[in-house]
């Protein structure tokens, strides 16, 4: 009960923006604009600098021909002739799928065992899940499982039917390397904005104890439960977000199959509870889940406008908010400030 009312006191300051911004002081504005042209920005120069190398690195290594991945999908396509719509719940739910689980399935071992040492010791709540709770993990366990059968995968067939009225998603011709980048950064940019505030609103304390309460009883996440979620908050702020960008752009089959593993490989990363070496830092939503009213984005370019990451930046888990780049955990680098007494 005491965490309820927490929650639902923290939960609903953060939706005030104004305070938000009285907390993030007058530099709120001016440090959002220069984090979103730093991303924006290098976005850019990546794609005039090195777009066409890249693409001549890439069909230099498959073959002097550079045309092995339109074979490849040409091949496919002609397996599939008659039957596009199989090749597209093929692309958009089983690889995704796959890789969903192959990447948690790792995890798991390592959260059920609580071994490897060499892993766990780079888990960034370390008093948690050491190993996780069985019984809570079967819990969730079911709940993913039913999310993915009964919620994404009508998402999915509904997203299909969108996109054919664009045109062919599974048209025999693949898009450009180019294009295909420019694609992504567009469906990264919708998902920032449509799952901060959505995820935000998820947090008003009438629809909190609700609905998002579910997800957060993971005060220390793990991969698993980043579809552990009710029905309505997958559908809203898990899957939308996610599926919108390409049903706007009518995207092609490749792109949306790589998008979505990337969404998911992602999320699970950001729910997994161990900040690896070379892998994308989880500290922002990690702290998400330990305090509630902080880092409600992706990428933290609108809790940096809104000041939703305010207390965040203060802490020693902003100074870890980074790539890690040796074997040394973050946790032995950057230590916890000793308490007062000890």
């Amino acid at each position: 009960m005491t965490v309820d009312t927490r929650v639902s006191e923290t939960s609903g300051a953060a939706l005030t923006g104004s305070n938000g911004s009285r907390q993030e002081g007058p530099g709120g504005l001016w440090d959002s604009v220069k984090k979103a042209a730093v991303v924006i920005g290098s976005g850019i120069l990546f794609l005039a600098a090195f777009g066409n190398s890249l693409t001549w690195h890439l069909q230099r290594f498959w073959g002097a021909s550079g045309d092995f991945w339109q074979d490849l999908w040409t091949k496919l396509c002609v397996m599939f002739e008659g039957h596009e719509t199989a090749l597209f719940y093929l692309g958009t739910m089983l690889v995704p799928t796959l890789a969903f689980w192959v990447t948690n399935g790792l995890l798991l071992l390592v959260d059920i065992t609580g071994k490897p040492y060499f892993i766990t010791r780079y888990r960034i709540q370390m008093d948690k899940n050491n190993p996780v709770d069985p019984a809570k993990l079967r819990h969730a366990l079911k709940t993913v499982i039913f999310n993915e059968i009964f919620i994404s995968g009508p998402m999915v067939v509904a997203a299909y039917h969108l996109m054919t009225l664009r045109g062919n998603p599974c048209d025999p011709e693949l898009p450009t390397f180019h294009w295909a980048l420019t694609e992504l950064a567009f469906f990264a940019f919708v998902e920032e904005i449509m799952f901060y505030y959505s995820h935000r609103l998820f947090h008003h304390p009438s629809l909190y104890k609700h609905f998002h309460k579910q997800h957060h009883e993971w005060t220390a996440p793990i991969g698993v439960v980043s579809i552990y979620a009710h029905p309505l908050e997958h559908v809203i702020s898990n899957m939308l977000p996610v599926a919108i960008g390409p049903v706007i752009l009518g995207s092609h089959l490749t792109t949306t199959c790589l998008w979505y593993c990337l969404a998911l490989v992602s999320t699970t990363i950001s729910h997994c509870g161990y900040h690896l070496p070379f892998l994308p830092s989880p500290e922002f939503h990690d702290f998400h889940h330990l305090r509630f009213n902080q880092c409600f984005g992706v990428f933290g370019v609108l809790d940096r406008l809104h000041g939703t990451d305010s207390k965040f930046r203060q802490t020693k888990q902003y100074e870890r908010h980074t790539l890690l780049t040796s074997l040394t955990p973050l946790n032995e680098s950057i230590p916890d400030t000793p308490k007062k007494g000890h």
